[in-house]
């Protein structure tokens, strides 16, 4: 196929050239430094809470007032005294330790504890449990 006609070129020349410096390399302190020493003016504006987080969780929004003027009493329920005094009553009589009566009911001798001093969370399954081993009546009427 060689020589089967005029071998001409067509190809256009292509000029490569380097991109112009976009806002973020104008910013750069290099260039910046190089503006300061050939005397060119360079302005600077501090933005507002700039390189803070502060405008996502500053000032009081609706939530935040709502929460400062919510009065409600948001304490968990403890063990009424009188329900702690049966349990204690209830243990003794059976001449049981608190350690022993937690191995009774399948808990550990901190759950017993807790009951006993009023700092448990009433549990109606522990309840039961505490009932079915006392063999006494713990909640509702006596």
């Amino acid at each position: 196929m060689a020589g089967v006609g005029p071998m001409t070129q067509d190809w256009e020349p292509v000029v490569i050239r380097k991109r112009a410096p976009n806002s973020a390399a104008k910013r750069d302190e290099k260039t910046v430094n190089a503006a300061r020493r050939s005397g060119a003016d360079i302005e600077s504006v501090r933005k507002y809470n700039a390189g803070t987080n502060k405008a996502a969780s500053s000032g009081t929004s609706l939530n935040t007032k709502r929460l400062d003027d919510d009065t409600e009493n948001l304490a968990h329920e403890r063990v009424p005294t009188e329900l702690k005094k049966a349990i204690m009553q209830a243990r003794t009589d059976k001449k049981l330790t608190q350690s022993h009566l937690a191995q009774i009911i399948n808990e550990k001798p901190q759950v017993i504890q807790e009951y006993e001093s009023g700092k448990a969370i009433p549990n109606q399954q522990i309840l039961s449990k505490l009932e079915r081993a006392l063999g006494a009546k713990l909640r509702g009427k006596k």
